[in-house]
């Protein structure tokens, strides 16, 4: 399988989401299985089904972040050198030309990205069109609503 790349931000919420969905949740679903059991007839008991439906789910979420974690290459760009350039995992500072309107944006993996949050996925419109850019470079970014020009200000590797 193709290699997924991943901030170390990223990876570690992961790893948390994965240990409370182990440790804490996991076993509470176990109990709430048990106790309904206790019930009686489990063809008519609703708890039952309504907690052996949340272990399929929670047991399917576990796999799926394994399998992320297991093919993720966690890329920590507060090793690297900034040379300036915008790169997967750089914090990018840019200023729309047309607008004169200012934004910073963080460049992460596909799972990571949360536009409210300022976090776009590398394979975003707006993030192809800036990684390989360096400061005072303009990213022309194609949009629905025609080309929109931006000017990018700063580079941070945080």
């Amino acid at each position: 399988m193709n290699q997924i790349p991943m901030t170390l931000m990223g990876a570690e919420k992961l790893r948390e989401e994965l240990n409370e969905l182990k440790m804490v949740k996991r076993p509470r679903i176990v109990a709430a299985i048990a106790e309904a059991r206790e019930h009686g007839d489990l063809k008519e008991n609703a708890e039952y089904h309504a907690a052996r439906e949340e272990q399929g789910f929670c047991e399917g979420r576990i796999q799926e972040i394994q399998a992320k974690l297991s093919n993720a290459r966690v890329i920590d760009v507060t090793t690297m050198p900034n040379n300036g350039r915008v790169i997967f995992g750089a914090t990018v500072t840019v200023l729309n030309i047309d607008t004169r309107e200012a934004s910073t944006y963080r460049i992460v993996g596909d799972d990571e990205a949360n536009f409210k949050q300022n976090l776009i996925s590398v394979n975003s419109p707006m993030a192809r069109g800036m990684v390989g850019k360096a400061v005072d470079d303009v990213a022309i970014i194609k949009t629905p609503g025609g080309n929109v020009e931006y000017e990018i200000i700063k580079v941070e590797y945080l």
